[in-house]
């Protein structure tokens, strides 16, 4: 019987005539083999559109074929999954564990064996064609299938070949047609050699002799071509398409040569920017939607589909592209295998605090979401983490437990439990009422549906005799293929790789990824099996046929018919630039295709996107949203016509909203706010040097006071903790040394005492769960700089003794003498002194003011930058405490822990010394700065009492990068 080759480039009409002979042998019940399960519906669909019904004849994929031979004598063996052949895998590299090297030990190691025996068994090698620890692996691997007499996919692929090649009754003469094969295993060239002795065999090949585009195609037309004894060449049809799309597939990777002008049939897209690229491609597809273009006949065409899934999805979504995704997703990147891996992962593997709230949050667990989010903020708020904690807590709150935690953590079988959480976890999320119907809620079901599939396939194995491990498990389920959508959706545009696109057709076509390093694609070769050992292993074989095939050659062949795929208009799309404004290399295909035509042409017919470009031109905006942008960014420049447009279409009191969200009104207006502020008689000197500092930043942190939701080791407690340690070691001092402060003789007892305050003030502290290493890290650097304080203390040639500490005034927790506070007229000052040294010989001393930072002021940025507490406590120091005054100090924790303040110069020699000289001021100058305080305390009260709250920071615009609030009080960063 002959084989037939129909060979020609693309658009030559092959598969037309391919499938008008199979429509003329359906007398003889022929079969047509399609690359993919998707292309049976699809060729069937352009049958069924040649000829009104089909009588007769069969179509499916190779492994259709190769299935129902080997099923035909009742030989045939149950056949592993992927799943079960990966359990597998890992029992024949754990036996081998002790010759390997240590890469063996990881997950991947027994993923990349098994892609490469597939390898090994397609091209119907054996284990004794080997050498070295690949060889014993393999053979290993098919002992223990020979063991449990099964097959896997490939040896299933095997035994239908060699029947069709031994077995006269393995094969009736029925035709063959095959189409959509560019590389073919040994397995199927040995099944299209037997079948092409027993039945009339017709095979289309896209490929012309000499055509670099057709480079990595010429093995396979080589092989065809000393088979066939009916060769057919059809030639290119330059009139099935446009004059540029037909000469872009005759002179694509050749010499260019008389190329046509441009008529808009081919076009060039370049964004900067990801997203901004994606937006310039959803721009016109939109474009194309309304102008009549069907959704269905619209391509995007990705090198792959993991890396544009994501960015796709925001661009598209936020524009409203409607589009199908057709390919496969892991089932942990589908919402419904995130929520359900996550429980498993916190019940099985020893998760954290938010992978079990990750699985409370999804809808798939049934627990309303202002539920959880109250349960969330109670144990962050405590820094509860551990997870014993973390269930106990939730337990008290809730009054019962989590559902679905106990009993996935402790079923006796967790196949089953599996089972059950999945079939719970869908109910939850759409019940049982109605059939989800929506995109998420189909893929949902389909990621439900592979979870069943995939337990009962590790039952199976169980059943075999093998084990299933938790571990194993998990990491099966995450990696389990999850179809996204089917191919051709009504309605949508269809995003594949340039492998679904090559025996598709569309009216348009985007190819995306012409950056360089996307297309052309890194090779990624086998660890185990490299070129040259492929080479050597056929040139020993007899029948091995391993698939060669330079990926570059490979890429541009791709290319080449992501090209030719579209019958009106292609669509080349590349990055210019990154995101941060990089420039970014074009693709070596993309300059092929600006070689073949005038660069004034290909000028003309290119749209670009710059970085710049945040909104679009107004008439230009593919969406509502983006015209609401586009408007307020021209109200910025020309408020009069926008005004108008808004007015027009109704959008005037949201153009208003934005022109002012950075210019609205900020003074306090309303009455009971005003009425309390001019009421309150009391006001920390803390909050008042902080609306110095800026009054939105004073109403946000000291009025509206939001706080991070986490507990954590942040500036506040690392504080607290200082200040209690500091506090207990001095007052506890003399009791513990027999000494008022600390001296050089007393020094190395007086740091043991530091260590145990420091070790009280954290465990009164520091009592969330804070992580160890964390409560380490805040333990020991406290310690560092607490150590290097009192060492300093020992070396002051100061007189003064400390006498009093954490001294209150203006509060009914102060001393009875000290709670009317600083009265400055009008109102009191409250707030509480760290620390007073005082002459052990009279009433004079100074106070001591501790900053967990590194900065200590001077007396010229005491003045400079309006600070209070210093130049007030003063006054609390002579007027509240009876102490006369001789200054003031703050004293760094951390850094060189520097002492720096204001004080009086003529009690420098027997009241102060050993401070920077630039801090002592003469008494005009001492006594202005404690006056100047006390005007700018008045006046911020003043200010306070009437509601005037403005974006006013200290030193003027930008406001400082420290201060987060800028979202809140909405002023502009620059």
């Amino acid at each position: 019987m002959p084989l037939s080759l129909l060979a020609g480039p693309a658009n030559a009409g092959k598969v037309a005539l391919l499938l008008d002979r199979y429509l003329g042998s359906l007398e003889s019940d022929p079969i047509l083999i399609v690359p993919n399960r998707p292309d049976v519906d699809r060729a069937e669909r352009e049958l069924l559109t040649r000829t009104g019904a089909l009588v007769g004849g069969s179509i499916g994929t190779f492994d259709d074929l190769f299935e129902r031979i080997a099923r035909g004598n009742g030989a045939h063996r149950p056949v592993l999954t992927e799943a079960q052949r990966s359990l597998l895998l890992r029992r024949v590299v754990a036996r081998a564990g002790g010759t390997l090297g240590r890469s063996a030990r990881f997950g991947g190691f027994a993923d990349a064996l098994g892609a490469t025996v597939a390898e090994l068994e397609s091209a119907l090698l054996e284990p004794a064609e080997l050498e070295g620890e690949l060889a014993a692996l393999y053979a290993a691997y098919r002992e223990e299938l020979d063991r449990l007499g099964l097959w896997d996919r490939e040896l299933e692929r095997r035994h239908a070949a060699e029947r069709v090649g031994g077995d006269l009754d393995a094969w009736s003469p029925r035709p063959v047609f095959a189409y959509g094969f560019e590389d073919l295993t040994g397995a199927e060239w040995a099944l299209l050699e037997a079948l092409a002795a027993r039945a009339d065999v017709t095979v289309s090949l896209p490929y012309e002799p000499g055509r670099a585009a057709f480079a990595s195609l010429s093995r396979t037309s080589d092989d065809l071509n000393a088979l066939a004894q009916i060769i057919e060449e059809l030639p290119a049809n330059p009139g099935a398409r446009s004059a540029p799309l037909a000469h872009l597939e005759r002179a694509l990777f050749g010499e260019p040569a008389g190329a046509p002008e441009l008529d808009g049939s081919i076009r060039f897209l370049e964004g900067a920017g990801l997203r901004g690229t994606l937006e310039l491609v959803a721009e016109e597809v939109l474009a194309l939607l309304r102008s009549g273009t069907d959704a269905g006949e619209i391509a995007i065409i990705c090198p792959s589909l993991e890396r544009w899934r994501a960015p796709l999805d925001t661009a598209f979504t936020t524009l409203g592209v409607p589009y199908a995704l057709e390919g496969r997703l892991r089932l942990g990147q589908t919402p419904f295998g995130q929520a359900l891996l996550a429980l498993l992962r916190y019940a099985w593997l020893d998760g954290e605090r938010r992978d079990l709230f990750a699985f409370l949050r999804s809808p798939y667990s049934g627990l309303a979401r202002y539920h959880v989010d109250f349960l969330e903020g109670r144990l962050r708020g405590r820094g509860v983490t551990a997870a014993a904690r973390v269930e106990e807590e939730v337990a008290k709150l809730r009054g019962q437990p989590l559902p679905h935690l106990e009993a996935v953590r402790s079923a006796a079988d967790p196949l089953a439990a599996v089972k059950e959480l999945a079939r719970a976890m869908a109910r939850a999320a759409h019940g049982l009422e109605s059939p989800p119907t929506s995109g998420p809620a189909r893929l949902d079901l389909r990621a439900h549906e592979k979870v069943a599939s995939l337990v009962s396939e590790l039952e199976g194995w169980r059943d075999l005799g093998g084990e299933v491990t938790r571990e194993e498990a998990f990491a099966l389920l995450d990696n389990a293929p999850v179809r996204l959508a089917s191919a051709g959706e009504a309605g949508r545009v269809a995003v594949l790789d340039l492998l679904r696109a090559r025996t598709r057709r569309f009216e348009v076509v985007f190819v995306l990824g012409l950056e360089e390093g996307h297309l052309p694609r890194r090779a990624q070769g086998s660890p185990f099996l490299g070129e040259d050992q492929k080479a050597e292993l056929e040139r020993s074989s007899r029948s091995g046929r391993l698939l060669r095939t330079d990926p570059v050659s490979r890429d541009r062949y791709l290319f080449y018919t992501a090209c030719t795929r579209p019958t009106r208009r292609l669509y080349l799309v590349r990055e210019a630039a990154s995101d941060e404004g990089s420039p970014r290399e074009s693709s070596p295909f993309w300059d092929e295709v600006h070689d073949l035509f005038a660069a004034d042409e290909i000028e003309r017919w290119t749209k670009r996107r710059p970085l710049a470009a945040l909104t679009w031109q107004l008439e230009a905006a593919p969406s509502e949203r983006e015209r609401l942008r586009a408007l307020a960014s021209l109200a910025s420049s020309d408020r009069l016509p926008a005004s108008a447009l808004a007015r027009a279409n109704g959008w005037d009191r949201r153009l208003e909203r934005a022109l002012g969200a950075f210019d609205r009104p900020t003074r306090l207006t309303h009455p009971a706010v005003l009425e309390e502020l001019r009421q309150k008689a009391s006001f920390s000197v803390t909050d008042l040097e902080r609306f110095a500092d800026c009054s939105s930043m004073w109403l946000f942190e000291r009025v509206v006071s939001p706080r991070s939701i986490d507990a954590e080791v942040d500036a506040r407690l690392r504080g607290t903790v200082a200040h209690q340690a500091l506090f207990s070691f001095f007052k506890g001092l003399p009791k513990r040394t027999g000494a008022e402060r600390v001296q050089p003789e007393n020094l190395d007892d007086a740091l043991v005492f530091l260590r145990e305050c420091l070790a009280d003030a954290m465990k009164a502290h520091v009592r969330v769960d804070v992580p160890e290493l964390e409560r380490s890290e805040l333990e020991q650097s406290l310690a560092r700089d607490l150590d290097e304080l009192v060492r300093r203390e020992a070396e002051s040639e100061s007189p003064l003794v400390p006498d009093r500490f954490e001294v209150s005034f203006g509060s009914e927790r102060s001393a009875p003498e000290l709670q009317r506070g600083l009265d400055l007229g009008g109102f009191t000052v409250s707030g509480k002194i760290d620390r007073i040294d005082r002459d052990p010989f009279g009433a004079r001393g100074i106070v001591v003011d501790y900053k967990s930072g590194r900065t200590a002021h001077s007396a010229a940025e005491i003045e400079r930058a309006h600070l209070l507490q210093i130049p007030l406590y003063m006054l609390v120091l002579r007027d509240l405490v009876g102490i006369e005054p001789l200054g003031g100090v703050y004293r760094a924790l951390a850094g060189d822990g520097k002492a720096r303040g204001l004080l009086r110069a003529e009690l420098r020699e027997d009241g102060v010394p050993g401070f920077q000289k630039n801090d002592y001021l003469d008494e005009d100058a001492f006594w202005s700065q404690v006056e100047g305080a006390q005007e700018r305390a008045r006046t911020a009260v003043a200010r306070i009492r009437e509601g005037d709250v403005k974006h006013d920071p200290k030193g003027g615009f930008p406001c400082p990068t420290w201060c987060s609030l800028w979202t809140m009080c909405r002023v502009k960063r620059s």
